[in-house]
């Protein structure tokens, strides 16, 4: 007995396909106040982020934060911004095709590949459409950050999940959630400082700086922290390098609250008075450079570093579409393909 429209399931069109969700944090449109505002008010109303009670933070967002930030914002933006857009979704954009031209010739065949922001444009739930409009029913997703956080990979996952409560079909997932431990991702990043050591010296002292989360959240059962030391530990014990050669610092804190140190702009000042005047950093938690590693690492820690009494300094650039990278990303998302 069939019920009223039920009909057997033959599916005559064309076959069922699998597909990847690249997703990062996201941008805002323009490095305007008013696109500002937007952007970090879907931003920081996340619970994800903020771990204060709503009703509070909702009062500390919309009295002071939005009549605040959005025009300062803007202008650091504006510093960074391309003809292509923000640094970060120039690159967000360059990784997702070089990934997808690895899907297909791995696999002989057109393997669809999407982007989508946890906040901004394009969004995760435009993403998801894009695939579903190509017939994708089982999509693997992978957050463009290497080191799992609830704030980050965490809100992608609440994001991804969001969209499927109102699915009425909802289709075969795997979530990623980080890939730090890919052999090639640490190749990658003993590759591009062998590169930076070549061209420029060995430094007094390699400071790998990771964004920051407040120490509470650690506190409550995030491994984040531990993720970026396991990080700069399998590059110095791949590279060869000493202990003393290097250091992990956390940067991009706010707020009144202890967040993980190391804090990257203190340590900046405090290392020239230790006798470290070449220092070179690099940034292994950004997938892709944007304003916290342009404007924050390359110019404010660079300045903190030479007022100190630093003589060099030099950014190491994120892995972007660095090739290897790009690789990377490829064998994480393949293994469910």
């Amino acid at each position: 007995m069939k019920y009223q429209g039920q009909t057997d399931y033959d599916h005559k069109g064309p076959s069922p396909r699998r597909g990847v969700l690249l997703c990062n944090l996201g941008t805002p449109d323009a490095p305007k106040t008013a696109e500002l505002r937007r952007y970090l008010k879907e931003f920081l109303s996340d619970p994800r982020v903020v771990e204060v009670p709503r009703l509070l933070w909702w009062m500390i967002l919309n009295l002071i934060i939005l009549r605040i930030r959005p025009s300062r914002s803007a202008k650091l933006y504006a510093s960074v911004w391309s003809e292509g857009g923000s640094p970060l979704m120039v690159h967000c954009k360059a990784q997702t095709a070089g990934v997808k031209k690895i899907l297909d010739e791995k696999f002989n065949d057109d393997v669809p590949v999407a982007l989508g922001m946890s906040y901004g444009n394009p969004s995760i739930e435009s993403a998801i459409a894009e695939l579903t409009a190509q017939n994708v029913r089982n999509i693997t997703v992978l957050p463009l950050y290497p080191q799992y956080s609830g704030a980050t990979i965490g809100s992608a996952f609440d994001a991804v999940a969001k969209v499927f409560t109102k699915t009425r079909w909802v289709p075969e997932l795997h979530f990623i959630g980080g890939y730090q431990q890919s052999e090639t991702y640490i190749d990658a990043l003993c590759e591009t400082i062998r590169k930076q050591f070549d061209e420029h010296g060995e430094p007094d002292k390699l400071v790998f700086s990771y964004h920051g989360t407040p120490q509470s959240y650690l506190n409550k059962g995030d491994p984040y922290h531990c993720l970026c030391h396991q990080t700069t530990r399998l590059v110095r014990e791949r590279m060869g390098l000493d202990e003393d050669k290097i250091m992990t610092t956390f940067q991009s804190r706010f707020g009144r609250e202890p967040w993980l140190q190391p804090y990257t702009d203190e340590t900046m000042e405090a290392l020239p008075e230790q006798g470290i005047k070449h220092l070179a950093v690099i940034c292994p938690g950004f997938s892709s450079d944007c304003l916290e590693t342009i404007e924050e690492i390359n110019i404010e820690a660079r300045e903190l570093f030479i007022e100190a009494g630093g003589e060099t300094f030099h950014y190491i650039p994120c892995l972007n579409d660095n090739p290897k990278h790009i690789e990377a990303l490829a064998e994480v998302v393949s293994q469910y393909l």
